[in-house]
């Protein structure tokens, strides 16, 4: 037995730790770690010693607790505790109160080359990486600042270095290629660069430069333009599709059935953020509809509440899906 709690009245409780680093560490500087679970759950909580004193209602009370104890459990397995990384627990638990934080920040994606460790921070999170592993393809559909993309790198990465398979193909479509394409300066890599430079920059994130650009000269790893892909058989590969909400229909077709055998494909889009023209649907749209239920293949669908960016990123798209809901509502034959 690690800590006990005591009961003083309903709507207080009292938590002691047997080891006072783990507090220390819990709390985080001047109490940080402590501030944003009150901040989070209505809550006041008090150090004295080596306890802590949860305050507030009830219910609030009880999950306040729980997040404590699941941190104190992850702190004791040496895992380094951020702030963002309480703010993440809070909403975890707060979905899923019964769930173990142990079972998703323990689960160790990859380690990039300055050694962070890439892990999942949501319980969407989680049931994403796991669909990578289990299925040969996964839609990851969500707003921006979700890890999407992110993490298919990271889980492609990992392939990669373990030998599952013998390369990595990263692909978004270019909505200005074509005709238009032709009138931009340069070489062609000069003028699809613009387009493939967020795949460069999540590369160069999981690995040194030197390596990253090896790898890439020696084709083990291709960032291309959509366009690049026709006619080829992607054997052995684990392929990414960016931005998977600009291709269209043809495109979209074209790209899914490039897949050889030995592969993997993880196709991530945010259906709010079409630059298509406004006659040409989108084919990451029609996926959705075309291929539910398909055995081997399966959707995440990924909401504000799995946002790992600046904390106001949250806020700032829940303002919009507020306000598009608004919008239409009054346009809904009901409304009128």
């Amino acid at each position: 037995m690690t800590s006990r709690v005591q009961d003083s009245v309903a709507s207080s409780r009292i938590k002691v730790f047997t080891d006072p680093s783990v507090l220390r560490d819990l709390a985080g500087e001047r109490n940080s770690h402590l501030k944003v679970i009150e901040k989070q759950l209505d809550v006041r909580l008090h150090v004295r010693g080596t306890q802590v004193t949860i305050t507030g209602d009830k219910a609030h009370v009880a999950l306040a607790e729980r997040v404590l104890d699941e941190l104190e459990a992850l702190l004791r397995k040496g895992y380094p505790l951020y702030a963002s990384d309480v703010l993440y627990a809070v909403r975890i638990l707060s979905d899923k109160p019964q769930s173990h934080l142990e079972d998703i920040f323990l689960d160790k994606v990859f380690v990039t080359s300055s050694k962070r460790v890439i892990t999942p921070k949501s319980l969407k999170q989680k049931e994403y990486i796991e669909a990578i592993r289990t299925h040969d393809i996964v839609f990851g559909i969500g707003p921006a600042g979700t890890g999407k993309t992110y993490l298919a790198m990271a889980m492609a990465v990992s392939a990669l270095m373990a030998d599952q398979v013998r390369r990595i193909i990263l692909v978004r479509p270019a909505v200005e290629a074509g005709e238009k394409l032709g009138f931009l300066p340069g070489d062609l890599a000069e003028k699809v660069n613009p387009y493939l430079r967020p795949l460069y920059d999540a590369l160069h994130d999981m690995m040194d430069f030197e390596k990253a650009s090896r790898l890439l000269s020696r084709g083990t790893i291709e960032v291309a333009p959509l366009a690049f892909m026709r006619g080829r058989t992607l054997n052995e590969a684990f392929v990414i599709l960016d931005e998977a909400q600009n291709t269209t229909t043809e495109q979209m077709k074209m790209f899914l059935t490039r897949l050889g055998l030995g592969s993997k494909a993880v196709i991530t889009g945010d259906v709010t953020q079409i630059d298509l023209p406004e006659n040409k649907p989108s084919g990451l749209i029609e996926a959705m509809e075309l291929l539910q239920g398909i055995r081997g293949l399966h959707f995440i669908f990924f909401s504000h509440v799995d946002v790992v960016r600046h904390r106001l990123v949250q806020d700032i798209i829940e303002a919009y899906e507020n306000a598009e809901s608004r919008v239409l509502s009054r346009k809904s034959p009901d409304s009128q």
